[in-house]
């Protein structure tokens, strides 16, 4: 059997659309390119943007002013990878915010911005996400717990207080 069908299968898996209820929390991964890890001060530029699109922190430049598009239940920059929980906000319309842009405009963003710390270019990230909607407020502790200890399962730190990259929500009682 050859390579090529079962790479033109993985080129349409990745194509397929990711699903989004509204008013439900997402869990979300994504990747840097090759796995190749982040400075600090890359994963700083991460949390702190991730941070200003839930409202939670101000923008980097003053001149810069958005409206929150999600609220953040917990994040963890990792050195190659970013786990989100969040809920997309409603627009001005009523509509929930699209996944898909506020992903699209957090990973650009972020490459954009670690690009120009290191003195280079190209992708950051890689292109695909992998998201997962959740059912149930259980869900939602279950996730953000897996979120906080995440650092901790890597051995970069013996408790999640502990890393810096971290952040999770009060409300959740953790």
């Amino acid at each position: 059997m050859s390579s090529q069908p079962r790479l033109a299968k993985y080129h349409y898996r990745r194509r397929l659309p990711h699903l989004q209820k509204a008013d439900t929390a997402l869990f979300v991964t994504f990747c840097t390119g090759a796995r190749l890890p982040l400075p600090e001060s890359a994963r700083d530029l991460v949390l702190e943007h991730c941070l200003c699109e839930a409202g939670v922190a101000r923008a980097p430049s003053p001149a810069t002013v958005w409206a929150p598009r999600i609220h953040l239940h917990a994040i963890v920059v990792m050195p190659d990878h970013v786990h989100l929980l969040f809920e997309p906000l409603r627009d001005e319309n009523g509509w929930p915010h699209p996944a898909v842009d506020i992903l699209q405009c957090m990973k650009s963003t972020t490459a954009h911005r670690i690009n120009k710390l290191q003195h280079r270019s190209g992708p950051v990230w890689e292109e695909e996400s992998f998201d997962h909607v959740l059912r149930s407020d259980e869900s939602l502790k279950e996730k953000a717990e897996y979120i906080r200890q995440n650092p901790v399962r890597r051995g970069l730190v013996q408790k999640p207080e502990d890393y810096p990259w971290l952040w999770v929500n009060s409300e959740l009682n953790l």
